[in-house]
């Protein structure tokens, strides 16, 4: 089919972004369950995706890679979806899009491996501290449904993703800006149909052993 979504993933991984977002979309997906130490990095992903991660896409020939990238993609591609946000939300849209996935993401990497930027280094990183970068990240959400216009876009997946899985695992603190955001979405049928897949297979993948696909 013209309109089908060929999807490499791992249930463990930021893959779960991306199902999000096709479940949303609504179009049909091939799913290629890939293992972190074995297919990811094989010759023929490599081909794919050369940093030998996941997820990627690929559709209608065109391969597209990072979790933000490929949210902004689908939403372009699959229009009738109302993904995209109106004309004078797009401003909203790609700044808190590009900017969870940029300096949000490396404050809480770079906390989570126990590297904090001195006074001096703060000037240089794109986030400043983790502090810094959720506060900032806080102006988007608070007291708003959507962080661009009136409706939910493939921004509020990869937002709201982000926020979910950082309340989840502790790398986000429970402001009750974030735990009122996220809440509604956890109720969207896309976002269950995601989560239970992956979720189904994350227990598949224990039942067996093994932490890969």
């Amino acid at each position: 089919m013209a309109d089908a979504v060929t999807f490499y993933t791992n249930p463990m991984s930021r893959g779960q972004i991306v199902r999000w977002m096709l479940e949303e979309v609504g179009v049909p997906y091939e799913q290629h369950l890939l293992d972190y130490g074995t297919t990811m990095k094989d010759d023929a992903y490599r081909a794919i995706n050369p940093m030998g991660k996941v997820p990627a896409i690929v559709h209608d020939g065109r391969v597209v890679t990072e979790c933000a990238a490929i949210c902004a993609y689908l939403a372009e591609a699959f229009p009738d979806a109302g993904l995209t946000p109106a004309p004078t939300a797009r401003a909203d849209y790609f700044r808190w899009l590009f900017f969870t996935a940029g300096p949000v993401e490396q404050a809480i990497t770079m906390t989570h491996f126990g590297l904090e930027p001195d006074e001096q280094q703060q000037q240089m990183v794109g986030f400043g501290t983790l502090t810094a970068a959720l506060d900032a990240l806080e102006t988007a959400v608070a007291g708003k449904a959507f962080v661009a216009g009136d409706h939910f876009t493939a921004a509020d997946v990869y937002v709201g993703s982000q926020i979910d899985w950082g309340l989840q695992f502790g790398t986000i603190p429970p402001r009750p800006a974030f735990e009122a955001y996220i809440a509604p979405f956890r109720e969207r049928p896309a976002y269950q149909r995601a989560k239970a897949i992956d979720n189904a297979l994350i227990a598949d993948m224990q039942a067996a052993g093994t932490t890969s696909a």
